[in-house]
């Protein structure tokens, strides 16, 4: 992957969020298997049906950069959007749903660099990942092996925040569960291997990627996502929801991620944590 071109990063005058407006935790658990808890702040100005909508159809959006130094009047991925500077291609294969639109079931293939201005290609991902679950409030994609189960997972989830009658936001909360279920010597082994590209220097890349790409959906999806019907989308950074600087936010739900992660770390089974077919517990 290091020989593709990563695209030049986007000017669009956001202020992005800092690692600090997140809650974050890696739990190692003695059989190698690691688990990552990562709670994000408050997204306002977006509902759950705009980010339903985004994950059905984000790999095929094409988007018009109005106003956007070095890229004045083109087309490019709405992927684009998602990240500034470390998001290359994202692309739908297999049984995929109407209009090539995400299902359970197809594959998607990832390609990005965690924090790439810092880095280069360091921190690569050029993974081929399965598609899980496409919900009304969730996400989640990774990879199984035959007859061990899942040996990745990374599970998203999105709820809808009121105050009273208010409608205030989304609370976003992402959980990634690498290596297989099991305590003996091939089960460890698997681990070993699988694990050791995902050590704390990665997630500590991926902490700020992660944070930075899902803190702009406050900036850009509201504005596309009302042209969904339009048979075109356009952007310029004068579309941006006028939404406060995001310094001083914190992970929304604090008590909510201090038990997910004791839940991680008192339980032999993270897998049966994560409870992929299990409905948001959002």
């Amino acid at each position: 992957m290091a020989d593709l071109d990563m695209p030049a990063a986007r000017d669009f005058g956001w202020t992005l969020k800092p690692v600090s407006s997140s809650h974050f935790e890696i739990v190692e658990k003695p059989n190698g298997q690691v688990c990552v808890v990562l709670n994000h702040a408050l997204l306002r100005g977006v509902s759950e049906e705009m980010l339903r909508w985004w994950f059905l159809h984000f790999t095929t959006l094409k988007v018009r950069l109005r106003d956007v130094p070095g890229y004045d009047d083109q087309v490019v991925p709405a992927y684009w959007l998602w990240h500034p500077v470390d998001h290359h291609s994202a692309e739908l294969s297999g049984q995929t749903g109407p209009g090539g639109t995400a299902k359970p079931g197809c594959n998607i293939r990832i390609r990005e660099a965690m924090q790439y201005d810092r880095y280069g290609w360091r921190y690569k991902v050029d993974q081929m990942l399965k598609v899980f679950n496409v919900g009304a409030n969730d996400w989640a994609m990774g990879k199984a092996l035959p007859l061990f189960g899942p040996v990745m997972v990374l599970r998203i989830q999105f709820r809808d925040v009121f105050e009273g009658e208010a409608h205030v936001g989304v609370h976003y909360h992402y959980e990634v569960v690498i290596g297989v279920r099991g305590t003996g010597p091939v089960s460890r082994f698997i681990n070993r291997r699988i694990t050791g590209n995902f050590g704390s220097e990665f997630f500590a890349a991926w902490q700020r990627h992660n944070v930075i790409e899902v803190g702009t959906f406050e900036n850009f999806l509201p504005a596309i996502y009302a042209q969904k019907d339009a048979g075109a989308l356009d952007y310029a950074p004068g579309m941006a929801a006028d939404v406060p600087s995001p310094e001083g936010q914190a992970g929304h739900d604090a008590a909510l991620f201090a038990r997910r992660v004791e839940d991680y770390r008192s339980s032999d089974d993270p897998h049966g944590v994560q409870a992929l077919d299990a409905p948001s517990f959002l």
